[in-house]
């Protein structure tokens, strides 16, 4: 059987999208003849934790820990609230205190590629004896935290192994890079690793298409495409909510923030009694403060029902049984390869989605190849209120449904086996 050893900073208990992706791909391997090693911190700043991820492991499964220092502790000495919303990648200008600009420069300008970099040196130091001693075939390393990358890139130097880099996200562009306040020379580091580590990997992972031919060209090499996906077995049956239900599963930050979305609801509201006495808008997870200022501006927080971080077999639930499922993404050119993990799981609810996003947004690819909804830019206010519409009218119909196809390619087990093929090549 041959042996992989997969290097991630985020494992149960860790919450949020980042631990699904290498926690299920684990999962499977072993169904396709490789034994799965996992190399992952022993004392994270997770910003998230979801305790009941911690069963999903198989037992059999050989996890190995080490020791991690990270800054993130000596900046909650100064402010714990502003240091963890920083960690979860919460960045937002306005009104924006002396402190968060200090805490992101020193963020931008100190720890690159990330806060998680000193963890390299150790980690290559461990790993170095541990891949000979158990005669793993290839290693892979997957970020964002990208420093994680670096890991590869040293052991790659040095043993020869065969090594494969996943990107979950952009490295360089992705959307808050612009945001941390860095001098040239960050800026120049930041470019020239990611191209190193592009450039010395044995095989390139990413996660959307458009990513996959941005990457080709600095990597000058194929680079492969596996998306995220949805597992059977997180599946449960409930019942769809009595009520219209919009519901978002996941960050709602501040520059996600669907205006446009906002004010439709409130124009129908005020001009269809019926569609006010129905309507209901669920949010699950971190909500950005001007979010929920917007809500209350279009006079719609009575509508609201805020459920913070729920675990993530409560947010299976939440997308099965929503009347609309919501996906909104900010409006720059930087997120237009961006796939949310949790789209497949919305795929798999088989419930309408409203995706609202940037203009050529790789997901409306994904939902018009799936029939599974439908996806616009900020400004087509029109045309997401007709949508918004006729969704209501079947909605009280007792019709409003979506006959998706195509979607058993994003199973994670079928992934896992596109995976396993790059592997044993």
């Amino acid at each position: 059987m041959k042996k992989v050893l997969v290097v991630t900073y985020y494992w149960p208990p860790a919450g949020g999208p980042g631990v699904q992706r290498w926690l299920k791909f684990v999962k499977y391997l072993p169904e396709f003849g490789i034994e799965p090693h996992v190399y992952v911190p022993q004392n994270p700043n997770y910003p998230i934790v979801d305790e009941t991820l911690l069963c999903e492991p198989n037992p059999a499964i050989h996890i190995i820990k080490q020791p991690i220092f990270e800054p993130y502790a000596l900046g909650k000495i100064i402010s714990k609230k502003k240091t963890n919303r920083i960690s979860s990648g919460i960045i937002t200008e306005k009104n924006m205190s002396w402190m968060e600009k200090f805490l992101l420069f020193v963020r931008g300008n100190l720890f690159i590629p990330d806060a998680r970099v000193f963890w390299v040196k150790p980690s290559y130091r461990y790993l170095k004896n541990y891949l000979i001693e158990q005669k793993i075939d290839t290693l892979i390393t997957t970020g964002p935290p990208h420093s994680l990358h670096l890991i590869g890139l040293r052991l790659k130097k040095e043993l020869k192994i065969n090594w494969i880099a996943d990107f979950r996200d952009p490295w360089t562009t992705i959307s808050y890079h612009n945001k941390l306040r860095m001098l040239k020379f960050a800026v120049k580091k930041h470019l020239r690793m990611e191209r190193e580590v592009l450039q010395t990997a044995d095989e390139i992972i990413v996660t959307s298409n458009s990513l996959q031919r941005a990457y080709q060209k600095t990597a000058n090499k194929p680079v492969s495409l596996i998306t995220n996906g949805y597992d059977l077995e997180d599946i449960e049956k409930v019942d769809l909510d009595a009520f219209f239900s919009i519901t978002h599963i996941g960050s709602l930050l501040s520059r996600r923030n669907p205006i446009v979305l906002w004010k439709i609801l409130s124009v129908l509201i005020q001009s269809q009694p019926d569609f006010k006495k129905h309507l209901k808008i669920k949010l699950a997870g971190i909500v950005g403060q001007n979010v929920l200022d917007s809500l209350s501006e279009f006079g719609l927080m009575v509508f609201v029902e805020q459920k913070g971080y729920v675990n993530h077999s409560q947010a299976i639930k939440m997308q099965h049984s929503a009347q609309l499922l919501l996906l909104a993404e900010i409006d720059s050119e930087e997120t237009k390869v961006i796939i949310p993990g949790k789209f497949f799981e919305y795929l798999i609810a088989r419930r309408p989605i409203l995706a609202v996003g940037p203009h050529d947004w790789e997901i409306k690819g994904l939902i018009e190849q799936t029939s599974s909804g439908r996806c616009f830019s900020h400004r087509q206010q029109e045309e997401i209120k007709d949508y918004i519409w006729k969704c209501f009218q079947a909605y009280q119909s007792g019709n409003l449904m979506v006959q998706s196809k195509g979607i058993e390619a994003f199973s994670r087990k079928e992934l896992t086996r596109k995976l396993s093929k790059i592997i044993h090549q």
